[in-house]
């Protein structure tokens, strides 16, 4: 599948550099990276996506990180990117790990935010289906009316992190959300889910949140045996959303890494 994009060029023309390829995580579309985009575009050629069953991109029942890499080697070809410098946030990250297993000679280097290609095991987004569905069965056709809603249906427990609805909201547009919530739904599994990939023998660097449990101590082992030139590095003060949390920080890192 080639998914719906958006490919700028990089501002400045003096030094030849490799593009860059950002991927959104659940429930995003490629809008979510760009305080990382503005950036890095400055030196970059910017790859922007909406993964399948996302933002612009087509839909499928089919939601799983061999077709989301497969979907991104179509859309690098259709972008006439031979090698990419490959970034991802979340599910986005894990997509960009499998491609080093579906296209290795594609990925220069892999920039994974907040996300370790384990089997997580753990339904964090439950709420959020309920919710999501929800809005469509009252058939709100509204921004504000659908907040209203979430805040009083999502609020009920515990209180979500802030600016998760307004999150979810980016993709609701005229009483339908962008993302395909039923496959995302039925595919849930696949997607907290992981297929370990083979030993990718390039550098990868893993940026965590200090206040996230995404990226523990525990898959120190699974990362180093499918990514052995690995290196980590912690976020402080930032959880899951640590792009938009410390975007200066996150972009320092990544600025070191890949420069």
């Amino acid at each position: 599948m080639k998914l719906h994009y958006r490919l700028q060029p990089a501002e400045s023309s003096e030094n030849q550099t490799l593009p860059v390829l950002l991927i959104h995580g659940l429930f995003g579309t490629l809008d979510n990276l760009g305080i990382l985009a503005r950036d890095l575009k400055q030196q970059h050629s910017v790859l922007q996506v909406d993964l399948r069953n996302h933002g612009l991109s087509a839909r499928s029942s089919v939601m799983n990180y061999q077709a989301m890499a497969e979907d991104l080697r179509d859309t690098l070809d259709d972008a006439g990117i031979e090698k990419a410098l490959v970034i991802g946030h979340s599910m986005g990250a894990k997509a960009a790990m499998a491609l080093t297993a579906v296209a290795p000679e594609r990925v220069a280097k892999l920039v994974a935010i907040d996300m370790s290609p384990v089997d997580y095991q753990i339904r964090r987004h439950d709420e959020i289906f309920a919710a999501l569905n929800a809005v469509t069965e009252a058939e709100i056709k509204d921004r504000a009316g659908a907040t209203q809603f979430m805040q009083a249906y999502l609020y009920k427990g515990k209180r979500l992190e802030d600016g998760v609805i307004q999150f979810l909201l980016k993709s609701f547009q005229q009483g339908e959300w962008r993302f395909n919530v039923s496959a995302l739904q039925a595919e849930y599994a696949n997607i907290i889910g992981w297929q370990e990939v083979p030993a990718w023998p390039h550098p990868a660097l893993f940026i965590r949140g200090e206040l996230s449990d995404y990226v523990q101590d525990s898959h120190r082992d699974a990362i180093a045996r499918q990514f052995p030139l690995a290196r980590a590095h912690v976020i402080a003060g930032s959880g899951h959303w640590v792009h938009a949390e410390k975007p200066d920080a996150v972009l320092r890192a990544i600025h070191r890494f890949i420069d």
